[in-house]
C-alpha cells in the first residue's frame, strides 16, 4: 500500500497544569528526515513546542547529537545511514527527551495497530479490511495483510506479533501474525460468529464475544478451553477488555436496553455495571493505570475516560463531540489513538492539551486503532 503521507500544520496550544508546561526547542540538524521525524515526535508527545529560539538546543549529525539546555544534556551516539534509519534515530530521541526534560513515557517507537477497509465488492458482500500498522508521527505505514478478505479485531500480543480474526478459510479463525516477518499461523477456529475479541496481558488468553447460544456472550479461550462468562439470553455482549492485571474484563452490554459497559471478575463470574450517563457507552480500553477510555453518547459521540471503581461519576470528557471511535490508550496514559471520519488522531487528554492531530494525511478508511505498549 502505497500512501502519501502529509502532516498537517497545527497551532500550538499553550497548557498549564501540573506536568503540563510546554518547554521549547530548536532543532540544528542537517538530516531533514531526522529533523522533521523528531520535531513531530517532541510535538506530538505534548511536553514541546519547536520553533528557532527554542531553550532546548538540539545539534548534531549521525553518531553524534546532543540535546542541552535547562541544566540537562541528552546525547546519542546512534549513527543512520538513509531516511528510515534517520527516522528511527530520531525516534529514540525523542522518548529519550520526553524521560530527561519532562519526565514522561515516550511513545515514538510505539506503533498503531489499525485497519484500512475497502469498498464493498456488491451487495450483502463483506467489505474487506486490511490490517496495516504505522508509528504515531504517521511515517512509514506498512500494510501487514492482502488477503482481499475481512480482517478484524485486530490486538497486539506483544512487541513483535498480533493477534486478528480473519475468513481466509471461509469461517472465521484466530490468527497470530509476526508483524516483522509477516508469518501467520491460525490459533484458533471460533465458534459461531465473532463480535470482538483482546488479548490477555500476559499474551495466553483470548477474551472473545461468541455466538454459540443464540445470542453473544463473552468466554475466555486458553489452549482447548473455551469458557463462559456471561449469560444474558435477553441480551447481547460485545468489545471486550482486560484490566491491567488480568483478573477482569471490561465489556459492553445491552441488557439494560442500550449498550452499556460492564466489568466481570474472570474467577469467579461476578460482573458490575460501570456506565449508566448517556444513551449509549461503547469501546472501552482499559489502561496500565488502571483507567477506562470509552465512547460515550451524550449528543453526539465523545472520549471519555474514567475510574472503573468509581464508574462514570468519575468520567471526564477529553473530546468534544464528533465520529469518535475505538480510543486506545499510548504507554504514557496521556494521550489516546482513535479514528474518527476514516481518519485517525491522536488525542492530548489533559484538560487544557492540544486539540487532536491527525497522524497522516492519506486517503482511505481508517478504523479501529490500537496503540502498543
Amino acid at each position: 500500500m502505497a500512501l502519501a503521507l502529509a502532516a498537517s500544520a497545527e497551532t500550538v496550544v499553550n497548557i498549564s497544569g501540573v506536568g503540563a508546561q510546554k518547554f521549547t526547542v530548536s532543532i540544528q540538524v542537517a538530516n531533514g528526515a531526522y529533523s522533521k521525524c523528531l520535531a513531530k515526535n517532541l510535538e506530538i508527545s505534548g511536553l514541546f513546542t519547536v520553533r528557532g529560539d527554542g531553550t532546548i538546543k538540539v545539534s548534531g549529525a549521525s553518531g553524534a547529537m546532543k540535546a542541552e539546555g535547562r541544566g540537562k544534556v541528552v546525547s546519542s551516539a546512534e549513527a543512520f545511514s538513509d531516511d528510515k534509519s534517520a527516522r528511527m534515530a530520531a525516534r529514540r530521541f525523542a522518548d529519550a527527551m520526553c524521560e530527561a526534560f519532562g519526565n514522561q513515557k515516550g511513545f515514538a517507537l510505539d506503533r498503531v495497530l489499525f485497519l484500512n477497509r475497502g469498498k464493498s465488492a456488491g451487495r450483502g458482500q463483506v467489505r474487506p479490511s486490511e490490517m496495516c500498522v504505522s508509528y504515531p508521527d504517521g511515517y512509514d505505514v506498512k500494510q501487514l495483510t492482502g488477503d482481499g478478505r475481512m480482517t478484524i479485531f485486530q490486538r497486539w500480543k506483544d512487541r513483535d506479533s498480533v493477534m486478528y480474526i480473519s475468513d481466509l478459510k471461509g469461517s472465521p479463525q484466530v490468527w497470530e501474525l509476526d508483524t516483522a516477518t509477516g508469518t501467520r499461523r491460525q490459533k484458533w477456529s471460533l465458534k459461531g460468529s465473532p463480535d470482538g475479541i483482546a488479548v490477555s496481558p500476559d499474551g495466553t488468553k483470548v477474551a472473545a464475544i461468541l455466538t454459540v447460544h443464540g445470542n453473544p456472550e463473552l468466554y475466555v479461550i486458553s489452549g482447548d478451553r473455551f469458557v463462559r462468562l456471561t449469560n444474558t439470553p435477553l441480551a447481547s455482549e460485545g468489545q471486550p477488555a482486560w484490566s491491567p492485571d488480568g483478573k477482569k474484563i471490561a465489556y459492553v452490554s445491552n441488557e439494560a436496553r442500550n449498550p452499556q459497559i460492564f466489568v466481570v471478575d474472570v474467577a469467579t463470574k461476578a460482573k458490575r455495571r460501570l456506565t449508566s450517563k448517556g444513551r449509549e457507552n461503547v469501546d472501552p480500553d482499559w489502561g496500565p493505570d488502571g483507567r477506562i477510555a470509552y465512547i460515550t453518547k451524550r449528543g453526539g459521540a465523545q472520549i471519555a475516560v474514567m475510574s472503573p471503581a468509581e464508574g462514570d461519576v468519575s468520567a471526564e470528557l477529553v473530546t468534544p463531540e464528533g465520529n469518535w471511535e475505538h480510543p486506545s490508550w499510548s504507554r504514557d496514559m496521556r494521550h489516546l489513538v482513535a479514528s474518527r471520519d476514516k481518519a485517525l488522531f491522536i488525542i492530548d487528554t489533559l484538560k487544557d492539551g492540544d486539540k487532536p492531530r491527525q497522524l497522516f494525511g492519506a486517503s482511505g478508511n481508517f478504523i479501529s486503532p490500537v496503540w502498543q505498549r
